[in-house]
């Protein structure tokens, strides 16, 4: 088991991570569309794209020669806000998760969603230009007929700067009547999952006129909804199995070869309540905001409110590990309700060969769990510290009325800053927060 906020940090002779870069505004300039709404690297870590709450879609490209530095490579409006005249209801133009697809040639595709509607983006460069228009000149304008004497044949041309164009590709939408929480793409890389409260839908990528609905949890009465589904992940080798997690704190693993609709799943995971800890508060704290499965499938790592815990496929009756994230929290739930925090959705990322966990808290701060050693710490992403090659030091927190003095107090968390969303790159160690609307990159040594 892993140590509380109090626990030991990481030794000498452990990954020590360091500041490499910070994307973003000073605090003093940002709105509400510039705060980053999820963060994402591809597949072999070259790009790294986020999206925010204003629509809008930000890929960053590894510099050439560096470890954990990147520039950015292009920027597009993903998503406009929207009016739903026939149920009077407004659709925001946040993207709330972005997929890469796996890379095939030069261009780049990604899938990427609000509330309501998925798109699929080409990303291409544009290295020439057609030139040797008969009928146009090189400025568009329309030739006089009279004036030419030879037709001429049009060629390639190379221009002078590297031009990024974001195209979309496909349009997937009018599949969900509740907000899309999640989408997932499958390891045939032909279909994907998304996810609203209620269903579940598989599509196929070349198709956007219809997709199967293959898991329905609302009831006859709505009056008798006990839960809602809050992510869904494809297996990363088994192109049946996928997983969904709901607010009860429950995962469902399903097999699409059972059935089409798997409203009956093959597992469920779930932990006993303890009985000592029960409260007014323990079903809101329980709810999974975020499920993913490790590289090699064996395992799956679950956020709730206050912990992250470790299940094993084969044994659903409990999970393996079990690690505090801000357990001096529990004592002002009621506070954290009454500002709403408590329904805050904390993201969790493998890191490395499935050894390391990455999760997000408040005032800026997110720990590293190693599984290896069973240690964890706890750093702050924040400009006061942002200075090249710094080594980030460890955070404490301190909930006794006595504290060291190198301890913060519960009393001054700012829970207006937050770690909710963050990515581990997929092999080297360069991990990427998002805090409001800041991008911290820090690589570990």
């Amino acid at each position: 088991m892993a140590t509380g906020a109090n626990g030991p940090s990481i030794a000498s002779n452990d990954l020590q991570w360091y500041f490499s870069q910070v994307k973003g505004t000073v605090e003093e300039d940002i709105t509400d569309a510039d705060i980053i709404s999820t963060v994402q690297f591809n597949h072999d870590g070259e790009f790294l794209a986020t999206g925010d709450k204003g629509g809008r879609v930000v890929i960053f490209q590894k510099d050439l020669g560096s470890k954990g530095e990147y520039s950015v490579y292009s920027t597009f409006q993903s998503h406009e806000p929207q009016f739903d005249y026939l149920k009077s209801l407004e659709i925001e133009e946040k993207i709330n998760e972005i997929q890469w697809l796996k890379r095939q040639n030069n261009n780049l595709f990604l899938l990427s969603t609000n509330d309501k509607t998925i798109k699929l983006w080409k990303v291409s460069e544009r290295r020439y230009r057609l030139d040797g228009f008969n009928l146009y000149d090189e400025y568009g304008a329309q030739r006089d007929m009279r004036s030419i004497n030879t037709l001429r044949i049009p060629h390639l041309v190379p221009v002078n700067e590297l031009t990024v164009e974001a195209t979309p590709k496909k349009l997937y939408d009018k599949a969900h009547m509740y907000h899309i929480n999640s989408i997932s793409l499958n390891s045939d890389d032909e279909t994907y999952l998304s996810a609203d409260d209620l269903r579940i839908n598989l599509w196929h990528l070349d198709s956007t006129t219809e997709c199967y609905n293959v898991v329905d949890i609302k009831p006859v009465n709505m009056e008798e909804l006990t839960e809602v589904i809050t992510a869904a992940k494809f297996h990363p080798q088994h192109c049946n199995y996928f997983v969904y997690s709901s607010s009860k704190g429950t995962i469902r693993l399903c097999d699409m070869r059972a059935q089409a609709l798997c409203d009956q799943h093959a597992k469920m995971f779930e932990e006993p309540e303890d009985s000592t800890t029960k409260s007014f508060f323990s079903e809101i704290i329980s709810s999974i905001s975020d499920v993913k499965f490790s590289s090699c499938g064996r395992y799956m790592v679950s956020r709730d409110y206050l912990t992250v815990k470790l299940w094993d496929l084969n044994m659903d009756s409990r999970p393996i590990e079990t690690y505090n994230v801000h357990e001096y929290l529990r004592s002002k739930l009621c506070s954290l309700y009454e500002n709403d925090c408590i329904f805050d959705k904390f993201e969790v990322v493998w890191g490395g060969p499935s050894n390391s966990i990455l999760t997000g808290s408040y005032n800026n701060f997110f720990r590293i769990f190693d599984r290896t050693n069973h240690k964890d710490a706890c750093f702050e992403a924040s400009r006061e510290s942002a200075k090249p090659k710094t080594q980030l030091k460890h955070c404490k927190v301190g909930v006794g009325p006595k504290r060291r003095k190198d301890e913060i107090s519960v009393e001054m968390l700012d829970f207006n800053h937050k770690i909710l969303h963050a990515h581990w790159h997929p092999t080297d160690n360069v991990i990427a927060v998002a805090a409001t609307n800041n991008l911290y990159l820090f690589t570990g040594k």
